[in-house]
């Protein structure tokens, strides 16, 4: 991996491949880590690169008041760093809640959203009361063993036909969270909602979903599709939140076929 020193903080991010870039955003209690199959099948033909947001796997903590448009600055600097111009950004749950907030500030940046099991923000996307049992959960599973909180969370996470080896490779990257970046990044997105920039989107957008998907389920995807003019919505069947480890060849196929039609 490598890493930068953004906005005082160090951000490790892992670069493969050239031509038109895609910057990939995990979501929470992971890191780049879960991109695996995508930067490998990606990078074939793109620039792919994958950063560690702040708080997570490599990168350093980030100070416990930190925002989510705090999250979309340091991500704008590392555009900027790399120099790479007009990146499609594709971003899973919290990553694509982070790509919104990216376009809410910096609109010139994207040259496409691909948002997978994505919400407009917690606060944006799930009733109040929802909002703040996951968060007070969450804040209280950063106090327990990784054991337990890969315990709590998995379920969640996936189908019951997904492979072992998947489901094992995605406990060991949560493992490694940071009880401290876990806190930051589930307050800076309860208080997030992005909902009311959702019609101003001129980008081409792709919403991606399973239709098994607990945490973000299809409910959620209608509301964002309806909001954003531009948006295509693809649902695939029988896969859970973590559509990319558990369907990945139907998950790329559908990636390199919107951004195909994009750039055709």
């Amino acid at each position: 991996m490598k890493k930068l020193q953004v906005g005082g903080l160090q951000i490790a991010y892992t670069e493969r491949g050239s031509g038109t870039p895609i910057i990939l955003l995990h979501g929470a209690i992971s890191d780049s880590r879960t991109w695996k199959n995508e930067i490998a099948e990606l990078s074939e033909n793109y620039h792919i690169v994958a950063w560690d947001a702040p708080g997570c796997g490599r990168s350093s903590d980030p100070p416990e008041r930190y925002s989510l448009t705090d999250y979309a600055e340091c991500l704008a600097s590392l555009i900027e760093h790399l120099e790479l111009d007009r990146p499609h950004i594709l971003g899973l749950s919290f990553g694509g809640g982070l790509a919104l907030e990216l376009y809410r500030i910096y609109p010139k940046i994207p040259g496409s959203l691909i948002l997978v099991s994505a919400y407009a923000g917690w606060a944006g996307s799930l009733p109040a009361r929802e909002v703040e049992e996951r968060l007070q959960n969450g804040l209280k599973q950063s106090e327990m063993s990784p054991e337990q909180v890969v315990n709590n969370w998995l379920p969640t996470l996936f189908t019951d036909s997904t492979p072992v080896d998947v489901v094992k490779e995605s406990a060991n990257i949560m493992s490694d969270f940071h009880p401290a970046g876990m806190r930051t990044m589930l307050r800076a997105f309860a208080k997030a909602d992005l909902s009311g920039m959702l019609p101003d989107i001129k980008v081409p957008v792709l919403l991606l979903y399973g239709d098994a998907d607990q945490r973000s389920p299809l409910h959620i995807a209608q509301k964002l599709h309806t909001g954003i003019p531009s948006s295509k919505l693809v649902v695939i069947k029988g896969v859970g939140h973590v559509v990319n480890a558990e369907a990945p060849e139907k998950f790329n196929t559908v990636v390199r076929e919107f951004l195909a039609s994009i750039d055709s």
